[in-house]
């Protein structure tokens, strides 16, 4: 149990004072209790960066598949790099107990600190091999993932899921249960069934089910985009901590800023003006770097799309295709700086 002391029958950590609390996966200390969730084709090495610059307790690789990081397929071996300084909490998602515990050994080689199981992808590709949030359907399978990984490694095992496939099968309980007895020392649970999609909202009240059910921490996740949110998420789940995913998209401070204000600390302004041009050139250009120009400028794309929504900005649609479908980096780089300080006149 790594030395965690039960709070209140449900949180699991260390209170320091007043609402300070520390929080920790095998010796590994998470710094707040904001974490960003992973997600495929965001949570790259740039992201999670600056995610952790300002101040996430703890940030998440990309899904990788593990057959094809074992056969070495480049892309699975990039998402594998490590970002910043916090511990370096990898995921894995496949449906063969061989290849996982492959994969989990390549990452730990890798520098991998946590390994984390994704039982909560409700994606077709990915569910309609049995691997996701589809492994929710077959239990022994996903008890059998959870072994294998956890025999293939020193490193800590952790396990994200959803409330079950659908509302006739919430089984996140038993499921989490089974994680837990086989080694697993966390357990995420995204308020959502498999057939939600991402539909309706989270219902954060069904994870208090898996909270009394393990003795280990459990992080809520699903809609949680401020302050507000993540107490009432922590409040109805009973849960230790929250994970944001979407409410990170092009705002990627707001993780910190919700672990701050819930352990009682002063809470940072998200960037403004010219702080939040330079971030945003920054994020490109560490995207270029990251993927290299051809991939780069598209991977891009939808991150550019998001901090605008986040900054309000109406853009017109001359506007938004001079920024988003650029294909020449030196102009999209003065583009967002004009973009961003409201200066309208690019589509002129």
């Amino acid at each position: 149990m790594c030395g965690h002391l039960a709070l209140n029958g449900h949180f699991w950590g260390r209170r320091l004072s007043g609402s300070a609390f520390t929080l920790s996966i095998g010796g590994h200390s998470l710094r707040n209790r904001a974490l960003l969730a992973p997600m495929a084709g965001i949570t790259d090495r740039p992201f999670r960066e600056i995610a952790e610059r300002y101040g996430a307790g703890m940030v998440v690789s990309e899904m990788i598949a593990s057959a094809a990081l074992g056969t070495g397929h480049a892309d699975m071996v990039r998402k594998l790099r490590k970002a910043g300084g916090l511990p370096h909490m990898v995921q894995l998602a496949g449906c063969e107990p061989t290849w996982m515990a492959e994969g989990a050994r390549i990452a730990a080689d890798a520098g991998a600190d946590i390994i984390d199981i994704n039982f909560g992808c409700p994606a077709k590709r990915v569910t309609s091999g049995y691997a996701g949030s589809a492994l929710m359907r077959v239990p022994d399978q996903a008890l059998a993932i959870v072994e294998a990984v956890v025999g293939a490694t020193s490193s800590p095992v952790t396990v994200k899921m959803r409330l079950g496939w659908d509302d006739e099968s919430l089984n996140a309980p038993q499921i989490a249960r089974m994680a837990v007895d086989a080694g697993a020392q966390m357990i995420t649970v995204h308020g959502r069934t498999r057939q939600q999609f991402y539909k309706g909202t989270a219902r954060w009240e069904l994870v208090r089910s898996v909270v009394e059910a393990v003795s280990v921490p459990v992080v809520v996740n699903g809609d949680i985009l401020d302050e507000a949110g993540a107490r009432t998420a922590l409040e109805q789940s009973g849960a230790a901590a929250v994970m944001l995913g979407r409410g990170a998209q092009g705002q990627p401070w707001r993780v910190g800023q919700i672990g701050a204000a819930l352990a009682g600390e002063p809470v940072g302004e998200a960037p403004t003006e010219d702080a939040l041009i330079a971030l945003i050139q920054e994020h490109y250009q560490e995207m270029l770097i990251e993927y290299g120009t051809e991939v780069g400028l598209r991977a891009a794309r939808k991150h550019l799309d998001w901090y605008a929504e986040a900054a309000n900005l109406n853009l017109d649609k001359p506007t938004r295709k001079a920024l988003l479908d650029n294909d020449q980096p030196a102009e999209v780089i003065k583009l967002i700086g004009r973009v961003f300080s409201n200066d309208w006149s690019v589509a002129a």
